[in-house]
């Protein structure tokens, strides 16, 4: 759940990056204040919704006098043409609000979108989905929700919620097996309680891995041959993630291998925004 408090607050500088100091010059030029209309937030392509609520908050945090009506809800399947919010209220503030308010909305929407189509691509097989922490900075709580609204999986939050050693880790202490003992170390100073995942590149690092009793590994940019083999290598005694250039060609390919999990950056960090327009009725 994602407080409220925190998304005004990202709400808040979003708008101030748009109306700065002197706020709309061309709606305040046009209009005075008083006109009152309608507005319709329509989709123009097909994909999966996300951040309605969201979109409604800009406009109210605009002006709490606008009133607004969810016709599609998160998660739910856009047909191009279809409307999803209708507005009602001071033009003016509409106008002020609706760059902002399609942003948020294209941005999360595009994200829900693709990660759903990565989704459907490995139906069948008993694979999730994963995202990473390749997200826009202070971003990442709404692009890790539009990965669950399309069907994904959240991986770590962040550094704070889970170790993962990775090959700098690993190199700067001089192995696998010191990397892990010193995580276990702290986590046992510390009273904390955390997952551990160990990236590898190789099979060699692979079978040092398995020999550390750990709760994850990560496949590294390994080829389809070398994912096939580190399953049978492990046969099921800890669960795999495979990683790096993962697309929507070959992600199937490599979801038939047997992998557990499979991450994918691109969700999050290139996603195509989504295609919205706000028409003034």
């Amino acid at each position: 759940m994602i407080e409220r408090k925190w998304i005004e607050q990202l709400i808040s500088m979003a708008l101030q990056e748009d109306l700065g100091e002197r706020g709309d010059l061309t709606s305040s030029a046009i209009l005075d204040g008083k006109e009152q209309g309608k507005a319709k937030i329509v989709a123009r392509q097909e994909g999966i919704l996300a951040g309605v609520e969201i979109c409604r908050l800009v406009f109210n945090q605009v002006d709490s006098s606008v009133e607004s009506q969810v016709l599609k809800n998160d998660g739910q399947f856009l047909s191009d043409g279809e409307v999803v919010l209708q507005l009602q209220g001071s033009l003016k503030s509409l106008l002020m609000a609706e760059r902002t308010a399609l942003n948020f909305l294209a941005h999360l929407s595009g994200i829900a979108t693709l990660t759903h189509q990565f989704v459907e691509a490995i139906r069948g097989f008993p694979v999730k989905l994963l995202d990473t922490r390749k997200t826009t900075p202070g971003w990442r709580m709404l692009e890790k929700y539009a990965v669950k609204v399309g069907g994904g999986t959240n991986h770590r939050m962040g550094l704070y919620d889970m170790i993962l050693i990775k090959e700098n880790h690993i190199r700067s202490v001089g192995g696998i097996n010191t990397a892990v003992q010193k995580c276990r170390d702290h986590l046992r100073r510390e009273g904390i309680t955390a997952r551990i995942e160990i990236e590898v590149t190789s099979l060699d690092e692979l079978k040092e891995a398995l020999a550390l009793t750990v709760d994850q590994i990560m496949l590294d940019n390994m080829s389809v041959s070398e994912i096939r083999q580190a399953v049978a290598v492990t046969s099921g005694r800890v669960p795999l993630e495979a990683s790096g250039t993962i697309t929507l060609e070959n992600i199937r390919e490599i979801a038939a291998t047997g992998v557990d999990f499979i991450s994918v950056g691109k969700i999050t960090h290139s996603a195509p925004a989504f295609d919205f327009s706000m028409l003034v009725e």
